[in-house]
């Protein structure tokens, strides 16, 4: 009888430490980075009606759970390298350490942003110089979700050879050149995917306010309202034998086996789906602390350029709203150049740093493969995103981008362009001006001599009299050398946006 009172004991105990057990979101676990300098949600779960204390850097905020959350919000916070704990109390209480103040940043995107430090060409020195414990890693983990997501499995880690290997390659370059500018902790949030498009970290409300994005949801509805798994499955099969085949034949005439088919599965769980990763990946970061957000994609979606040039800044748009600090920088990277990768999506993306605020772009024309997709130079992109956010987001007075065309004025047969972020004149690299084309009324684009003046290009060809449009780069792999004196190269345009 006493061994089963005290197993009732026992089981009561558990039950209510289990139900008004106090647990911070994953953001907020050993190794953290708070952001320096606004005000700083911290929440997470805990049993309705119980109060809850947080203390950090002699602060002391109270609140009480409310359908199973809590939130509270410290006062802006100097940066700091010395480490700190915070301690959260309710019926339990739970001690988070080794927290740094500091910068934090979001980097997402597909491929090109997951790409791992270890797979890119500076492997090597990087890794063995990535000692620094004021450079801190969080990783979300690549999960599907139909509804808004709270939270992640993951946690922090400190920077070092061992955990920077599989973290993006361009986000810890981006991070170790801040930490090299700012001098203080810097802290990176690392959520992509590779292969998905734009739409699929967009939020739902997003695209249903857009006619032509609302689309994309209709398309993917009616996919997966037509599933069926059964049929699917047999068609996998068939595709799979039909492969089988085609590997013994290739083997037996001594040539390369084919790769392996993308099979057919549930479109209700595919990450290409709209709004899924933002659901899973996006959302639940909110409402972090963070500076800003850097961002390399734009492959999945090259094929409809023209609808990325309303998706593209509605997704920005949307992280905005649902982080609800204001206009937060948000810097992207342009598309490499590569076979199958249009100039329209380059495009797209130069129009998107021109019509929304507080944008920047990094261009890499200077860094493609034609038959590449993943450049493996992953530093060169890290350090313009990073030079980019220290003009845009702490305002330091140095040149951040290559020259971007202004405006065309015609004289005779010349045409004569201006271009912005010319800042001490601009020059072409390895020898003559070239990737520009030229066109009269008949849009008839020929190869032009181009020739640099102080701060203009002017463009000519004896086949063209009178210009009416210039084009510079517009080729899926563009040969182009036109840069400013910061050594940062010219974005591709065209004078005749359609």
């Amino acid at each position: 009888m006493k061994r089963f009172l005290l197993l009732i004991v026992a089981l009561l105990v558990v039950g209510a430490s289990s139900r008004a057990a106090v647990k911070p979101h994953s953001l907020f676990t050993d190794n953290a980075v708070l952001q320096q300098g606004v005000p700083v949600p911290v929440w997470g779960t805990a049993n309705d009606g119980e109060k809850v204390t947080v203390e950090f850097a002699g602060q002391k905020v109270s609140t009480t759970a409310s359908n199973g959350q809590w939130k509270v919000t410290l006062r802006p916070l100097k940066a700091s390298a010395d480490p700190q704990t915070m301690t959260i109390r309710g019926e339990n209480t739970v001690e988070i350490k080794n927290i740094l103040v500091g910068e934090v940043w979001v980097a997402s995107g597909q491929s090109n942003m997951q790409w791992a430090l270890h797979q890119s060409a500076e492997a090597p020195q990087a890794m063995a110089a990535a000692n620094d414990p004021q450079l801190r890693l969080f990783s979300v983990p690549r999960v599907v979700a139909d509804t808004p997501q709270h939270d992640v499995n993951a946690s922090w880690q400190v920077g070092s050879p061992q955990t920077v290997s599989n973290f993006s390659a361009v986000a810890y370059f981006f991070g170790r050149d801040l930490r090299k500018a700012l001098g203080v902790p810097v802290g990176l949030i690392h959520t992509s995917w590779g292969g998905t498009p734009a739409e699929a970290w967009t939020a739902r409300e997003t695209l249903e306010a857009d006619p032509m994005l609302k689309k994309l949801i209709e398309d993917w509805d009616k996919k997966i309202a037509a599933y069926d798994p059964v049929k699917a499955a047999e068609r996998n099969k068939a595709v799979l034998a039909k492969h089988k085949e085609a590997v013994a034949k290739a083997r037996a005439e001594g040539k390369p086996a084919p790769r392996a088919p993308r099979l057919e599965g549930d479109p209700a769980k595919d990450p290409h789906r709209p709004t899924v990763l933002y659901n899973a990946m996006i959302h639940p970061l909110n409402p972090y602390a963070i500076k800003g957000a850097i961002w390399y994609q734009g492959e999945s979606n090259s094929g409809r350029a023209r609808e990325y040039q309303t998706l593209f800044p509605a997704m920005i748009n949307c992280w905005r709203q649902r982080w609800n600090v204001g206009e937060f920088p948000f810097l992207f990277v342009q598309i490499a150049p590569h076979n199958n990768m249009s100039p329209e999506i380059r495009e797209a993306q130069l129009l998107t740093s021109q019509r929304v605020p507080n944008t920047a772009m990094a261009v890499i024309t200077d860094y493609g493969n034609a038959t590449d997709i993943h450049p493996k130079q992953k530093e060169p992109v890290g350090a313009r995103l990073a030079l980019a956010a220290r003009a845009i987001a702490y305002g330091e007075p140095i040149e951040y981008s290559g020259p971007v065309y202004q405006s065309m004025k015609v004289n005779g047969n010349k045409a004569i362009l201006r271009f912005s972020h010319v800042d001490g004149g601009l020059e072409a690299k390895g020898g003559d001006l070239k990737g520009f084309t030229i066109a009269g009324a008949d849009k008839n684009f020929v190869p032009a001599t181009a020739t640099i003046e102080g701060d203009t290009v002017i463009v000519t060809s004896d086949k063209v009299e009178k210009p009416v449009a210039v084009r510079y780069g517009w080729a899926n792999v563009p040969d182009v050398n036109l840069y400013n004196k910061a050594g940062l190269p010219a974005s591709p345009f065209r004078t005749d946006i359609e």
